[in-house]
């Protein structure tokens, strides 16, 4: 078997030697491997301006690199990792290296028919870092499975395959899960699923996934928008290569990700996900742009393009939050293109509650699934006029598209709840392998909703 031990650039096998050291100090990543006396030591630097982030992405790094070299374990101890990381909490450090770790090794090898799954084993050595180390693989875990389901096909996972795969997921766990279908959802007028889906050959569904882990707390809401694939419908979208769009599902993946998470970690938290499931795709059923949805709350919305869907479904979600009179609604959403251009790539944007965005914002700083406040301008809300219905789904501006996304789901808020939408349009994936993160989904969002509802709950 072969082994490989992580040491600190200060270790005296390091420092002791000029030769060695000189070549430590000369290497620009944040880790290089030494060959001494036939061991291989993988040899970390001191972080500079130490962070959770920097603990995940070396962690993720140094994980990938032997994994592509076959490297069957490594270990360090956990005093090493005080050494690197100065400064932070030696607990939390341990368990942001093994989540990491394990989110650096992350693959998805389905389709690929000659390639092996590989990741190198992480030991640390430490009396307290047991439990540490098993909290970071649990938070991993629930953020490769949001990565899981954002990189599955569309003909795989479609609105009626996706409860499936959830109840499977939740199997034997204490959570509820109730799953609509298409009779049921027209009995409970969620007239947005069922208006965006009538162009696929998939019944569109809605699941309900209800943990207690403290029925004490306060009702949280997490909404997520479960767009297997989006190809704009009527308004069909343009580019080179759609395939990106079957991760228009990616709020979902969030909310099923971070039910997990809660689950595994045992919160002590009283909380529903809410998943409503549709395909946006084009035939002769489709829904036309100019028609009216009339929604259960009375509302009725003029659809001025197609591919504005996902708030058409999450308003459907939104009217079940009120209905089961929650307290905090988080909805989570692929849902703009203006969000990339306002905020970019590294940062999701959060609308709503004030005082709640940077309760959030300061949850993100620390897990890495970083948001930043947006505003909602009341000025802008009379861009959703229609002349046909009580608003259009897209904004007469030609400008803040995320903001005015925002605006038309206020709309459908619960009078009673304390409410925040997640645009994590920019998160959806990677174009490249860094830190822990693999060139495809990202998982963006599981760890944000989980720690901020734990958060909201204390």
């Amino acid at each position: 078997m072969t082994e490989v031990k992580l040491i600190f650039a200060k270790d005296e096998l390091i420092s002791g030697n000029e030769a060695r050291k000189n070549f430590v100090a000369q290497q620009k990543a944040t880790h290089c491997s030494v060959l001494i006396d036939d061991t291989h030591y993988v040899v970390i630097k001191e972080a500079e301006k130490a962070n959770m982030e920097k603990v995940r992405s070396t962690a993720g790094d140094i994980a990938r690199e032997l994994a592509g070299q076959k490297v069957d374990k490594a270990i360090v101890k956990e005093d090493v990792l005080g050494n690197v990381f100065v400064g932070l909490d030696k607990v939390e450090v341990t368990t942001a290296f093994a989540e990491g770790w394990d989110l650096g090794s992350y693959q998805f090898l389905s389709y690929k028919s000659e390639a092996e799954r590989f990741s190198t084993e992480l030991e640390i050595d430490g009396n307290d870092a047991q439990a540490a180390v098993q909290s970071g693989k649990i938070r991993a875990a629930a953020t490769a499975f949001s990565r899981d389901l954002m990189n599955e096909l569309s003909d795989v996972l479609n609105p009626e395959t996706y409860p499936e795969v959830l109840k499977q997921k939740f199997e034997g766990k204490d959570v509820e899960i109730t799953v609509h279908g298409k009779e049921q959802l027209k009995e409970m007028e969620m007239n947005g699923l069922l208006t965006v889906n009538r162009g696929s050959k998939y019944n569109p569904s809605f699941v309900e996934i209800r943990y207690e882990g403290d029925a004490s707390k306060p009702l949280v809401a997490l909404v997520g928008k479960g767009v297997t694939f989006d190809t704009g419908g009527i308004s069909l979208k343009s580019g080179k290569d759609l395939s990106s769009m079957r991760m228009d599902m990616g709020g979902s993946a969030a909310v099923a990700g971070a039910m997990q998470l809660l689950v595994d970690s045992q919160a002590k938290v009283n909380v529903v996900a809410l998943i409503p499931m549709v395909e946006n795709t084009p035939d002769a059923n489709s829904v036309f742009p100019g028609e009216v949805i009339r929604y259960k709350n009375g509302k009725t919305v003029q659809v001025g393009n197609t591919d504005a869907e996902g708030r058409l479904i999450l308003a459907d979600a939104l009217i079940r939050a009120g209905e089961l009179n929650v307290e905090y609604i988080v909805d989570i959403a692929t849902l703009t293109g203006a969000i990339v251009n306002a905020l970019g790539s590294e940062i999701g944007g959060v609308f709503g509650d004030e005082e709640l965005s940077f309760v959030m914002k300061k949850v993100g700083d620390r897990n890495g699934d970083y948001v930043w406040p947006m505003p909602l301008v009341e000025a802008y809300d009379k861009s959703l006029a229609s002349d046909y219905a009580d608003m259009n789904n897209i904004s007469s501006l030609n400008f803040a598209g995320s903001i005015t996304a925002g605006l038309f789901l206020r709309r459908f808020v619960p009078e009673n709840s304390k409410w925040l939408h997640v645009d994590m349009a920019g998160m959806m994936s990677k174009s490249s392998a860094s830190g822990y993160y693999a060139k495809s989904a990202t998982g963006y969002g599981a760890r944000l909703l989980a720690d901020y509802t734990v958060e909201i709950s204390k």
